[in-house]
């Protein structure tokens, strides 16, 4: 009968026991655990705090009776290891409530005693208001001082995954909330354009930020940063970041690496041949770089749970490896990131380029669809893909897993290009986001269509002096756009680019980056060699510039549309905003006459939905949506009435022309699109 000890709880320790039972019905398993709770959803404290998890029950996977229960398994919560004798393989442990000593003997060791989080040595971070998050005890404390001293104000430090999560919980919860992150922006591993959907995000939700500062000190209700600023803080948590727990195992004499985490092998073994470690406290090889890391999150350490346990039991099964895939919650946002980035691709001397596509979730015209933005990383030299982030509302973690699953069998954009992803209207386009990213991909690595990233904008712009050339119509470009650009429709583009020498270096923006990419064939087309598509489009561009800015380019930023009262609650929060932006006023409401030109001049019809037409609209326009025309036609007088109408691009107004053509309008014109629209007169 082998023993097996293992210390530590939670994800790879419970679950590597668990594992031990399976596997081996006569194996005597004990489980050592510091804490008072063995098995527990520590990834869903946050959102008990927050209302969504009702009840705190619903976060106990397993306790010490469960485990002899089921698996005969023993558990000592309260108990911490102390020391471990390697050569009589023995651990000597201690009660924390009553100090008892007791010694326990193994056949296999496996270590997995996570980490802790870090508390910096600052002054007040001893105060009753000051908090961590990692385990129940922590969370009730929290729930705890809330209840009893209703504090109105919040500040969190650090924008990681627990910080932006407990973010949302405390905004829910009533208070106002102040993060402190010492990175240029929010979640630093994700670059700025996909960070700043989240910045966004909480400036929508009324969270005050403070980016690269750090908290010095904390006197009583007031935090004090770096930079002297004093913030409001009825209470504060601190969520800066995880050390692994190695006391134990240095103490034992095994070899730590240089990720600062437990060296292993591919079978999870230490230095030791009888101890194996798993989950925070290893280092593991990266799949992409092919080097030790740490990964603190809990899949990776289920599996490492699972591995440990067969190999300790005599088993020589390898551990291939992590890509970090991670994904976060804010509000009604999403993003995450899986395998590397480009920068962090070039820090490990791997050429990378990449492309970002803003694609809705599914068919546009199916309810529901909100843009998913992905940013495609791969090598330059093969097309092999490296990496992938995403953002957006819908669909965002099933974009991460096809990437994640491309990088790890290997695939290249060719290969994903042609995957075969399950479409039907509710879920997917034809084209999804992912197959749409390795399109451009293509395009660019090809040099069919070339590309500039956000991150690359202002030093190509700098090097280059390019013409911009801004093609979205002309009250998005007054909201919002970048100076010195210019602002011409495709059409207006394809009657002056002979004013372009054809040398002349070119960048052109669209909304999202997929009608530059047409714009720039017309230009390559016609002879011109040194034409780019801005990579997402100005909609990268905004984000870019809202979580990290820009030092010398003056990039407008879309206005804040604060969260209406009560549109974030606990249920996820909608994400719904409050109306904003140019509106015709008192559009569709009053007679012909109150809402377009004159008797004398045309009838501008606008056949957009309502949330287009209220983004913003042609002067005067009356508001009538396509799929309303034959409802509301005593609205356009008599049918010798000369109508225009218009659209986004002309395709929707073209059909509305054909439908009033059939009920007899004599005189009815198609005005395009907007962009097109507002260079007429009438």
């Amino acid at each position: 009968m082998k023993r097996i000890l293992v210390i530590g709880g939670v994800a790879a320790g419970a679950t590597a026991a668990a594992r031990v039972r399976r596997l081996d019905a006569t194996a005597e398993i004990t489980i050592l655990e510091a804490g008072a709770d063995v098995s527990f959803a520590n990834c869903g404290l946050p959102y008990y705090i927050g209302g969504e998890i009702q009840h705190r029950s619903s976060l106990l996977l397993a306790s010490p009776e469960t485990f002899d229960d089921q698996y005969r398994i023993r558990v000592y919560t309260h108990t911490i290891a102390d020391s471990i004798d390697r050569q009589e393989r023995r651990v000597t442990v201690r009660n924390t409530r009553t100090g008892e000593q007791q010694d326990f003997s193994y056949d296999a060791l496996i270590l997995a005693q996570g980490g802790k989080p870090i508390v910096p040595p600052l002054p007040g971070v001893e105060q009753e208001n000051v908090f961590q998050l990692w385990t129940l005890s922590d969370m009730d404390a929290i729930q705890r001082y809330i209840g009893e001293h209703q504090p109105s104000s919040a500040v969190v430090v650090g924008g990681g995954f627990i910080g932006l999560e407990m973010v949302e919980a405390l905004a829910q919860r009533g208070l106002k909330v102040s993060l402190v992150e010492m990175a240029p922006h929010v979640m630093p591993n994700l670059v700025a354009e996909m960070a700043g959907f989240l910045t966004r995000e909480l400036q929508d939700h009324g969270v005050e930020l403070y980016l690269e500062r750090s908290l010095q000190a904390i006197e009583g209700d007031t935090a004090i940063l770096s930079d002297g600023t004093r913030v409001p803080a009825g209470m504060i948590l601190l969520s800066v970041g995880v050390k692994p727990t190695l006391e134990l195992a240095r103490a034992a004499g095994l070899e730590t690496g240089e990720a600062g985490g437990l060296v292993v092998n591919s079978q999870l073994q230490t230095t030791d041949p009888h101890i194996y470690a798993a989950g925070d406290m290893a280092e593991i090889e990266h799949r992409v770089l092919g080097r030790p890391v740490r990964v603190p999150l809990a899949g990776p350490a289920n599996r490492q749970g699972r591995i440990a346990a067969e190999n300790a039991l005599g088993g020589t099964r390898e551990y291939r490896g992590a890509l970090g895939t991670s994904i976060v919650k804010l509000f009604g946002a999403v993003a995450g990131s899986t395998g590397l980035s480009v920068q962090a691709a070039a820090a490990a001397g791997i050429a990378a380029e990449a492309v970002t596509v803003h694609k809705t979730s599914h068919t546009a015209y199916y309810p529901g669809a909100e843009k998913v933005s992905l940013q495609l990383i791969f090598e330059a030299e093969t097309g092999r893909i490296l990496g992938g982030q995403a953002a957006g509302r819908v669909g965002v973690d099933k974009r991460l897993d096809v990437v994640a699953t491309a990088i790890a069998g290997g695939l290249t954009l060719e290969d994903l290009a042609e995957l075969d992803l399950a479409y039907a209207p509710p879920f997917n386009s034809p084209n999804g986001p992912v197959n749409m990213a390795a399109f451009t991909a293509g395009n660019h690595h090809s040099g069919f269509s070339p590309v500039v990233r956000a991150d690359q904008f202002e030093e190509f712009v700098s090097r280059h002096e390019p013409v911009v050339v801004d093609l979205r119509d002309p009250i998005s470009y007054r909201r919002a756009s970048l100076a010195g650009s210019v602002n011409l429709s495709h059409n207006q583009l394809r009657e002056r680019m002979d004013e372009l020498p054809p040398e002349q270096t070119v960048v052109v923006i669209s909304d999202d980056g997929q009608k530059g990419h047409v714009a720039l064939r017309m230009l390559a087309g016609a002879g011109h060699t040194r034409v780019y598509n801005l990579s997402g489009g100005y909609i990268s561009l905004e984000r870019h510039a809202r979580a990290a800015g820009f030092r010398q380019l003056q990039v407008g930023l879309l206005p804040i549309e604060p969260v209406r009262a009560g549109a974030a609650g606990a249920a996820g929060g909608s994400g719904v905003h409050a109306a904003e932006g140019h509106s015709a006023s008192a559009a569709g409401t009053g007679s012909p006459d109150q809402n377009a030109a004159a008797q004398d001049g045309p009838l501008v019809v606008d056949v957009r939905t309502a949330m287009e037409f209220q983004m913003g609209a042609y002067p005067g326009a009356r508001h009538i949506e396509l799929d309303e025309i034959h409802e509301r036609v005593d609205e356009l007088g008599g049918s010798e009435r000369h109508i225009v109408l218009y659209c986004a691009s002309g395709a929707r107004s073209a059909y509305g022309v054909r439908i009033l053509q059939s009920l007899g309008f004599t005189r009815v014109e198609n005005g395009g699109g907007l962009h097109d629209m507002m260079t007429r007169e009438y």
